[in-house]
Formats: C-alpha cells, structure tokens, sequence
C-alpha cells in the first residue's frame, strides 16, 4: 500500500426524500450499452434480473426520452440498447463525477468542451428521480385542466401528446399542492389498483384507460405481477398485480395486448419542487 492517502469523491444526489440517482444506475446503464442485455448487465453490477428491469422502468417512466430500448422477440429474445438520450446521461454524469474527484484532488481549475446535452432537461429528469413513494406507476405529467367542485377536485393530465389520465383529488390538495394548469406533475398508482383486461377494445367506468402489450410476468402461488408496455412512445410501462388465477383465466401472456384501467381516485399527485 502506498503510505500517502488519497481521497475518493463518490458522486450520490440526494434529496430531503431521500437517494436521487447515484453510480449503481449509472453503472447498470453502461453494461446494457456494452452487453445489450439486461440480464447480463444485471450480472455485472450485479442485481437481480427483476431489480435491474425495475429500475429502468422507472428511470423510462420518468423521462422525457427512454433511456433504453427493448425489442421483444427472436431467437434470443430480443435485444436490449441505450437511446441517444441514455447516453447522454451518462455522459453528465461521469463529467460532473470527474471534476469532483478533480476537486477532491485540490486541482485549481477544470478545462474542457461542453457536452452536447441540455443541463435543465437532465436536472428536469433527476428531481422526478428524487421523489420515491411505495407506488411502482410514476408518471410525468403536465396538468391541462383543474375543474373544482365543491369538495374534490378534477385534474386532466397530459402523458404525452396524444395520452391522458384523470386524477380526482380534494379541493384542499389542489391548494396545498399549488396545482396550476401547465404544471409538471407526477402522478402515482399502486400496481393493485390496476384492471388488466385482455384486448385493446375493452372499456369499463373506471376513467383511465391505457392500452399496451404485456413484456415480463412475475409469476407467484397467489398473486402475479405483470409489467406492461405502453403503445405511444416513449415507452412508458405499467405495472399491476393480478391473481394468478385471473393470470391463467384470462390467458394473459407476453405479447398478449392489453388493455389497463384505473379509477381516477386511484390516482395520487405529487409536485416536483
């Protein structure tokens, strides 16, 4: 060992809600850019195949561009890449990791190009990230219209350009939240309060539907979690749990297209400060 000490800047951000994004993610987004698979990558770090796939799930849904692209099927199951946008990450990561081990080291001075990325969108993505609640759906919306009433409160929300999801929430949270028609929010549900219905055609009362196709299921002796992607792009997923019974009955599988709906009560606001 060499008898001088020396200082290791790790890079974590961090929040009053607690871990932001830090060398794990980073990690496990280079290894799906060299592997091209999330199995593999997840190795690597390593995690569990599901940790791994839950995590960018999560970092897809709360982005404005995916982060990572899968193909689902072939011979192999499909591929798994990095967009241009998770490269980008990357990238602003590793420099802003690089000048504080530069300043840990006592260097006076850093010099080089700027990167060919967008600094607000990037920060825009990282306070989504700092928000973590027990919900597994975290959506980015923008708010399009609030209609009051007398004790709850309607909330129309953007997806994306052609998606829209409805949250009824109560006057009080409309005040205490600061809602305002163009505001970015995230909109939460918890995976049980999802209806997982087979078929793109499907409608119920409930006033949010979505439709997709199923990409994992995480089978159990009761109850089964189904992960399901999105039909617009970006590709944004949901997550429901089902009855294993339900699972079988209904014949969900991977590829199978799907519709998903969820109450508008169902779903919960939360403002990124």
């Amino acid at each position: 060992m060499s008898g001088k000490s020396k200082f290791s800047a790790e890079l974590a951000l961090r929040t009053e809600f607690g871990s932001l994004i830090g060398d794990t993610r980073i990690r496990l987004l280079e290894e799906i850019g060299r592997q091209g698979s999330i199995s593999k990558a997840a190795k690597k770090i390593p995690l569990s195949y599901k940790s791994a796939w839950d995590a960018v799930d999560e970092m897809n849904n709360l982005a404005e561009h995916a982060l990572v692209d899968r193909t689902i099927g072939g011979a192999q199951g499909g591929g798994t890449q990095l967009t241009a946008y998770g490269q980008q990450l990357i990238a602003l990561f590793r420099a802003v990791e690089g000048e504080s081990q530069m300043a840990a080291d006592r260097l006076s001075s850093l010099a080089g190009d700027r990167l060919p990325v967008d600094p607000a969108t990037i920060r825009q993505l990282l306070r989504r990230m700092a928000v973590r609640t027990s919900a597994r759906n975290q959506f980015a919306c923008t708010v399009l219209e609030i209609r009051m009433g007398e004790v709850n409160a309607r909330v129309l929300l953007a997806l994306d350009d052609e998606q829209r999801l409805e949250a009824v929430v109560t006057c009080d949270s409309v005040a205490r939240l600061g809602l305002l028609r163009g505001q970015e929010v995230l909109a939460l549900v918890k995976a049980p309060a999802v209806l997982v219905l087979p078929g793109w055609a499907m409608r119920t009362s409930a006033g949010n539907h979505l439709h997709g196709a199923v990409s994992r299921i995480h089978e159990g002796p009761v109850s089964s979690e189904l992960v399901i992607n999105l039909a617009q792009t970006p590709v944004r997923h949901v997550c429901a749990v089902v009855t294993t019974d339900a699972l079988r009955e209904l014949k969900l599988a991977v590829a199978t297209q799907v519709t998903v709906a969820f109450q508008s009560s169902s779903v919960m606001l939360a403002v990124v400060n």
